[in-house]
């Protein structure tokens, strides 16, 4: 029963943020069964973490072939998670964003590049002035492909010495990915003036769609 009402408020919470039908029977799937992808559909999911979820939400949501992106916290010891106890650094969550993609449009290596090139990935534990484990940059990977990719994707980045410093990113098993509070999904987006979004959130942003215009949606 506690099963059943927790999937009916996650539902009713993501319907209020705009998420449509369909991404609300996908989110309770991964709810249920964090590691699997969805299967026979255009539809993946892919989950990562680098900093304030507005932030990265809002990057992922204005690259091409990204339908959705949804706050919410992962890679935690405890069995729920909610922003008190996260931003309080008492789970061991991280604040992630889970990415719905067609991989007819954008592979998992494009994801990576702009995960990476979004970020600073060799601040452990930090992004800016947001200090914490809550706040580390990770890869949650599904399964063996996803590892691998991320793998070499960060020979890559060290072997050209496209960062200054070393790469701390952290690659972590995708285990339950809790969603975050209904006021935090597409924050940026509904809160422009908010002082955080103007100072931290929209440059960041920006810097990103200056750096990858061909990635971008077309409304961007």
């Amino acid at each position: 029963m506690t099963n059943i009402i927790s999937i009916l408020l996650l539902s009713f919470s993501l319907l209020n943020s705009g998420v449509n039908k369909k991404t609300i029977i996908e989110q309770n799937e991964l709810h249920n069964n964090p590691i699997k992808h969805i299967a026979n559909q255009e539809q993946s999911i892919a989950v990562f973490a680098s900093g304030c979820f507005w932030c990265v939400e809002a990057v992922f949501e204005s690259v091409n072939g990204v339908s959705e992106a949804v706050s919410g916290y992962t890679g935690g010891k405890k069995r729920n998670a909610n922003y008190e106890a996260v931003s309080a650094g008492i789970t061991d969550h991280a604040e992630s964003v889970q990415i719905f993609y067609n991989p007819n449009i954008i592979s998992y290596e494009t994801l990576l590049e702009v995960f990476f090139g979004s970020q600073d990935p060799t601040t452990l534990n930090q992004q800016g002035n947001d200090k914490g484990r809550q706040y580390r940059s990770t890869i949650f990977y599904a399964n063996e492909i996803e590892k691998k990719s991320a793998e070499n994707y960060i020979i890559k980045l060290t072997s050209e010495k496209v960062f200054d410093s070393k790469i701390t990113t952290t690659l972590e098993k995708l285990t339950t990915f809790y969603p975050a509070e209904d006021y935090h999904q597409n924050y940026e987006k509904l809160h422009p003036n908010q002082s955080y979004v103007k100072n931290v959130s929209v440059p960041r942003l920006n810097r990103f769609k200056k750096k990858f215009p061909h990635l971008l949606k077309s409304n961007q």
